[in-house]
């Protein structure tokens, strides 16, 4: 056994997960409109971001509205759908990556944006693209534990800012096709805010089990994707290999350990890209149909990205199906968790 062990869960539901869209859909070819200079003296072709990433488009928030007030939005959204009031709240969890300053934490202003009460305990969980599943898992052990009672997990994130950076650079006289791959991935990035409720499942017939699942680290791969405020330099390459590698080797685990998920009703995986998902489907041989894609619409959205299309895939989901939600994160990190709806 390498890394964590698999973990279970005995008395923890997922009782709603919803999210907010960014109102200002930018395309793609907006973005090559952007980049024309630097694609012209690069001698790179248009529609890079379509043709590799399968990015079409993606969303910012329109001006005036930050990142931690789509969250607030999505965390009164998740109560109101769970019929949980505020001063029930135990727990928040911000997983967000977006950020405007080092300290407070964003928690704090979503916290009291929502009028949660002083016993509620409040912190942002960091873990890159994995952050919300991270949430889920502290959220429902510390549900399963007796130490609360409900928890909200919420993420808003704003591609914009870091995006405009990005076009400055790569639009600079001597910035080099180098330069343009490592940043490619930052053009996928996109916009939008999630948040879900957790509770106890013996108080909520009917809710959604979180059984469990496995998490594992490749931490030897910590340098292939470093991320900051102005912009974000990636080894795609590498990121997709050791990821994969990480991936593999989660699943087959977790398999050995009794986890029989070759059979599952849907796989919600977190949105990177058509060679990302594609590679996933391939390497533990997901029924593609059973894989639902949203990154060509909303692109990359963080940690927001794979609770939106689980949001998303709620209205078609029936009692009883078997749900697994499978995401990587930079540093590596890898965390799959089941959910019996």
């Amino acid at each position: 056994m390498t890394g964590n062990a698999t973990f279970r869960h005995d008395n923890t539901a997922l009782l709603a997960v919803t999210s907010v869209e960014a109102p200002v859909v930018v395309s793609s070819a907006e973005f090559d409109e952007r980049l024309a200079p630097s694609l012209k003296r690069l001698r790179l072709s248009k529609r890079l971001l379509e043709r590799v990433a399968g990015v079409t488009e993606r969303r910012w928030w329109s001006p005036g509205t930050d990142f931690d007030d789509a969250a607030i939005e999505a965390g009164a959204k998740a109560m109101a759908e769970a019929g949980i009031e505020p001063g029930e709240v135990g727990l928040l969890i911000n997983t967000s990556v977006t950020r405007r300053n080092l300290e407070p934490s964003v928690a704090v202003k979503i916290h009291h944006s929502l009028g949660l009460p002083s016993s509620a305990m409040n912190f942002d969980l960091a873990n890159a693209c994995l952050g919300f599943v991270n949430g889920m898992t502290l959220a429902a052990n510390m549900i399963d534990s007796g130490q609360i009672k409900y928890a909200l997990i919420v993420a808003g994130e704003d591609a914009q800012q870091t995006q405009e950076a990005t076009f400055r650079r790569l639009n600079r006289e001597d910035s080099t096709r180098q330069d343009f791959l490592s940043e490619f991935a930052t053009l996928t990035l996109g916009s939008g805010a999630a948040a879900a409720v957790l509770g106890p499942a013996d108080q909520h017939p009917g809710s959604h089990r979180i059984l469990g699942g496995v998490s594992r680290a490749g931490t030897e791969h910590h340098e292939l994707c470093v991320g900051g405020i102005d912009g974000m330099y990636t080894d795609t390459k590498g990121l997709l290999d050791g990821g994969l590698d990480l991936v593999v080797t989660a699943w087959h685990e977790a398999q050995a350990d009794g986890w029989a998920w070759d059979s599952m009703d849907r796989y919600v995986t977190h949105q990177v890209s058509n060679s990302y998902t594609n590679a996933i489907i391939k390497a533990v041989d997901l029924e593609r149909e059973k894989v639902p894609i949203t990154f060509p619409h909303w692109g990359n959205v963080g940690p927001a990205s794979l609770p939106m299309t689980l949001a998303q895939e709620g209205a078609s989901l029936r009692s009883g199906d078997r749900v697994l939600c499978l995401g990587v994160g930079s540093g590596l990190n890898t965390s799959m968790m089941e959910i019996a709806w």
